[in-house]
C-alpha cells in the first residue's frame, strides 16, 4: 500500500474513499465491491485510489485492519468483567454494523477455517493475557484463554448483523436494548464465572 497523502486535500480524498469503500465492501463483499462505485461516491478516480491503495485487495486491507483496530480500542476487553464487555460489544455492533459485516466478508470470501488473520496481524494478545490473569486469580472460568475470548464474541454478537436468528438495529426501541443487554450480561456472567 503507498504511503497516506501529505496535502490536507489529499488527506481529505483519502477518508472520502475509505469511508465510500466501507461501505461499499460492508454491503457487497471482496468480490462485490466495485471501484467504480468507490470512485464515483468518492469524488475521485481510479489513479488516485490506486496510488494510496495498491489495488482492491490493499484498499480492502487497509479497510478491515482499520476495523479490527477499531474493535480494540472502542472497545478494551475488562476480563474481570467479561458480562460488560460482551455488552459494549453488543452496543458497538449497533452503532458500527459495518464493522462485523466486513469481518464476516473477509471470513466468506479469504479464511473460511482458522483464524481471520495470519499471526502477526491478530490483535489479541492483550485480551488473551487478560483472560488468563483474570483465570488465575479465580474470576473466570477455566479454559483456552482464546476458547473463551471466542465464546464471550460469539455471545455477544447474538443479535449482530450476521446472526442467523435476528438482526437488531439503533432503531428498535431502546427498552428492547435494554432486554437484549441484560441477558446477555447475565448469560456472559453465569457461562464465564469461575466455579
Amino acid at each position: 500500500m503507498a504511503d497516506q497523502p501529505l496535502t490536507t486535500r489529499g488527506a481529505a480524498t483519502y477518508q472520502r474513499i475509505l469511508d465510500v469503500a466501507t461501505q461499499e465492501f460492508a454491503e457487497h463483499g471482496i468480490a462485490g465491491a466495485r471501484i467504480e462505485r468507490i470512485v464515483a461516491a468518492a469524488r475521485t478516480n481510479k489513479a488516485q485510489l490506486y496510488a494510496y491503495f495498491g489495488n482492491k485487495e490493499g484498499l480492502f486491507d487497509a479497510i478491515f485492519f482499520g476495523s479490527l483496530e477499531r474493535i480494540v480500542n472502542v472497545v478494551p476487553i475488562d476480563a474481570a468483567d467479561l458480562a460488560d464487555w460482551a455488552v459494549r460489544l453488543y452496543d458497538e455492533y449497533l452503532l458500527r454494523p459495518d464493522l462485523i459485516r466486513l469481518a464476516t466478508w473477509a471470513r466468506l470470501e479469504r479464511r473460511p477455517t482458522g483464524h481471520l488473520v495470519d499471526d502477526p496481524d491478530r490483535l489479541d494478545d492483550r485480551k488473551l493475557r487478560a483472560i488468563a490473569e483474570a483465570q488465575a486469580a479465580g474470576l473466570v472460568r477455566e479454559g483456552d484463554p482464546f476458547d473463551v475470548m471466542a465464546m464471550v464474541i460469539a455471545m455477544s454478537m447474538a443479535w449482530s448483523p450476521v446472526s442467523n436468528v435476528y438482526a437488531a438495529t439503533a432503531q428498535e426501541p431502546p427498552e428492547l436494548h435494554e432486554q437484549r443487554r441484560a441477558l446477555l450480561h447475565e448469560s456472559v456472567r453465569r457461562a464465564m464465572a469461575s466455579g
